[in-house]
């Protein structure tokens, strides 16, 4: 089996920064994509970011671009993401999410992964 392990969440203060990254584990295998999600207390898992490997190619949800960058190995099937001038609305656990092979639907959908993390909190204080 596959696992991904995401690390780097903890608490900071408003416009702050950290850095999420995310290791795969287990049996070898080569993603297509991979990306990150949220989840906030009572509200559903919402997309943050995307890489697709062959192009280089990322894409972010509005209320991050400028702020979070995604980047990682594509060989190692590694992935980070760099969160600055963080807002208490990104308060969330963050989810690494891997696509084990080429899909033509909408990677900015959870349906569109294979492999999922445990999720690090990430919590921002005003």
């Amino acid at each position: 089996q596959v696992q991904l392990v995401e690390s780097g969440g903890g608490l900071v203060q408003a416009g702050g920064s950290l850095r999420l990254s995310c290791a795969a584990s287990g049996r070898t295998f080569s993603s297509y994509a991979m990306g990150w999600f949220r989840q906030a207390p009572g509200k559903e898992r919402e997309f943050v970011a995307v890489i697709r490997w062959s192009a280089g190619y990322t894409y972010y949800r509005d209320s991050v671009k400028g702020r979070f960058t995604i980047s990682g190995d594509n060989a190692k099937n590694t992935l980070s993401l760099q969160m600055n001038s963080l807002k208490p609305e990104d308060t969330a656990v963050y989810y690494c999410a891997a696509r084990k092979g080429h899909y033509s639907g909408n990677y900015y959908s959870d349906r569109a992964y294979d492999y999922w993390g445990q999720g690090t909190q990430v919590t921002v204080s005003s």
